[in-house]
């Protein structure tokens, strides 16, 4: 079509110009695309943040039964180790005036 330098000068802008007119409806849906998802974003991060502000305040019946138990088996420890403490005091015949030897390490 065209000759020489400017010929081949003429012709590579051309085919930009058709590489980006055939990629602009590509592009333009993504831009479409990427608007509509931060709208969405904007508008459900206040709800977002409401909903973790409340389940940070509130403790269901669950965690609650959950915290429960961690302190009873705490507790129960706490209990074994004393007992365990006591026997050892009794076997090895320095019992504390509170320890019952009776109890803890039988006859």
């Amino acid at each position: 079509m065209f000759s020489g330098a400017k010929g081949a000068a003429v012709e590579q802008k051309a085919m930009r110009f058709l590489s980006v007119l055939l990629l602009a409806p590509a592009l333009t849906g993504c831009v479409v695309g990427t608007v509509a998802s931060t709208a969405v974003d904007v508008v459900t991060l206040p709800v977002r943040a409401v909903s973790a502000g409340v389940d940070a305040v509130t403790t269901s019946q669950s965690e609650a039964d959950e915290k429960r138990g961690r302190e009873l088996r705490k507790e129960e420890e706490g209990r074994g180790r004393e007992a365990r403490r006591v026997a050892e005091r009794c076997r090895k015949g320095r019992p504390l005036s509170t320890d019952d030897c009776t109890a803890a390490y039988p006859r």
